[in-house]
């Protein structure tokens, strides 16, 4: 998949039923405050006949990622009365890469989709603030409040109608760690370093650090890695990359610094994005019950992934795997690069510059305090 802002690119459970309770759980213990909305009421079937959906996920068979989805997919039928099947596919499975995963479900082949947010950056620039970015927003419910309180969900499906897709909810992941065949412990150490990222502003702050970037999926970083091809890689937290295989191929791991699971992609969202025809075809019902069903899978997600990543990192170590933080002056170090490349990019299509805006707002906020009038002198939209 071809992304902007890289210079070098090679391609790219069951939740809870929601008619016996009238609020979410919220993942509170998890650090998460997942958006909890008006409760939907129990299903009554309308029809007699079934539509079925085929929904590809960007996660790799046999990885917990993937069981969670499959699980969820495999729960709708029994909670819309049987009006909505949801067949899960793993990534590759239909379409064979992100490119073909995006144009599939734009063109009716698959009916929806679990990807990476970042993932278009190349396709829609706005999908770089749909998902966290280095020095942004990093506490999920942070993204919980901009995208159910502030608008950014909005703001999210006016962008997607454009392609033929409405964009659903966001899903909580994770938090991305760093995997390295030789040690990385400060921001130094990327000098000369090939890494793995997404593309779009993550790589590029990558590259403003000195590493030189390659845009993989998850199912390709293993053999990569493998063969030398890359010196380290980006990709998701312990549990997956356990699952991936990672350990035998990398020996180090960099987490941010104490307390910071990561600094580049702390809150790295998926989301649940269908084609557009196919939702409209849904009935209103069917439609409020899919969008409830979707919030649940969210904190149903986050916390076993979370649960899991618990498990992974105590394997990695058994394994022999050494875990390093970096500085917390490496922070502010990177903070003062990666600003201009904010506003960079939210320069490049005025949907990004919106969506980015909001952003901005909330971090400047006394409430949160994240951005000061200091950090972005001089930087305009």
């Amino acid at each position: 998949m071809q992304e902007q802002g890289q210079k070098k690119d090679e391609k790219v459970t069951t939740a809870p039923d929601t008619g016996r309770r009238k609020f979410l759980k919220t993942a509170a213990a998890a650090g998460a405050a997942v958006a909890a909305s008006s409760a939907v009421g129990p299903f009554i079937r309308t029809s007699s006949a079934a539509t079925t959906w085929k929904m590809q996920t960007v996660w790799d068979a046999g990885t917990s990622g993937f069981t969670l989805f499959e699980n969820w997919c495999n729960s709708m039928a029994e909670k819309t009365g049987g009006e909505l099947v949801l067949k899960a596919f793993p990534a590759k499975s239909i379409a064979a890469d992100n490119n073909a995963l995006f144009e599939a479900v734009q063109s009716g082949v698959l009916q929806g989709m679990q990807p990476f947010t970042i993932y278009w950056a190349g396709k829609i620039v706005a999908s770089v603030f749909l998902s966290s970015y280095p020095m942004g927003p990093d506490q999920p419910g942070q993204w919980d409040i901009m995208f159910d309180a502030l608008g950014m969900k909005e703001l999210a499906r006016e962008i997607y109608a454009k392609h033929g897709l409405f964009y659903v909810s966001h899903v909580h992941h994770d938090a991305n760690i760093i995997h390295s065949k030789k040690p990385v412990t400060k921001l130094e150490d990327f000098q000369g370093l090939k890494i793995r990222a997404p593309g779009g502003l993550i790589a590029e702050a990558f590259q403003a650090i000195g590493a030189s970037t390659v845009s993989l999926p998850g199912s390709d970083i293993f053999p990569a890695l493998e063969k030398g091809t890359i010196d380290a890689a980006d990709y998701v937290g312990p549990a997956v990359n356990w699952d991936l295989g990672f350990a035998q191929v990398a020996k180090y791991i960099l987490f941010g610094p104490p307390g910071v699971m990561s600094l580049y992609q702390p809150v790295d969202l998926m989301d649940i994005t269908v084609n557009l025809g196919a939702w409209k075809r849904l009935s209103p019902k069917l439609q409020e019950t899919f969008e409830q069903e979707v919030r649940n899978y969210s904190y149903e997600h986050f916390i076993g992934i979370q649960k899991a990543n618990v498990e992974a990192l105590k394997k990695f170590k058994e394994a022999g795997c050494e875990v390093s933080r970096l500085p917390q002056e490496d922070a502010m170090k990177w903070r003062k690069v990666v600003v201009p490349l904010w506003f960079s990019w939210a320069k490049k299509d005025p949907d990004a510059a919106r969506v980015f805006k909001l952003q901005l707002d909330y971090m400047m906020n006394d409430m949160m305090g994240y951005v000061t009038p200091e950090d972005v002198q001089g930087q305009t939209l």
